[in-house]
């Protein structure tokens, strides 16, 4: 038998999305991902470039020598990704942006 998580298992990284909401309500809209494979993680992703990851970044005081770089899809996407604790949750930022473009969502 497995033990099975309830959705208060989720509260914490929920409580950091609410709290994200009132604090950053100026900032883009992420896609948003909440999982029970990590129920302590709350991670916001950004496809339409790096100017969304870039704001949070800020707005989260993650400093630029945090955050590392990658590609994929074969080096045609460009992958950004940051960590930070807030309101008790692993928040995760991921940025995409396709390699040949500035990362602007201009």
């Amino acid at each position: 038998m497995t033990d099975t998580l309830t959705f208060d298992s989720l509260a914490v990284p929920m409580q950091a999305l609410r709290l994200l909401a009132l604090d950053f309500p100026h900032l883009p809209a992420p896609d948003i991902d909440l999982t029970r494979i990590y129920p302590d993680r709350l991670t916001l992703c950004f496809h339409d470039g790096l100017d969304g990851f870039e704001a949070w970044r800020e707005a989260l005081g993650v400093l630029p020598e945090q955050v590392t770089h990658g590609v994929q899809g074969g080096g045609g996407t460009r992958v950004l990704k940051a960590s930070t604790v807030y309101a008790g949750a692993d928040v995760q930022l991921r940025g995409f942006a396709d390699v040949e473009s500035d990362g602007s969502s201009a």
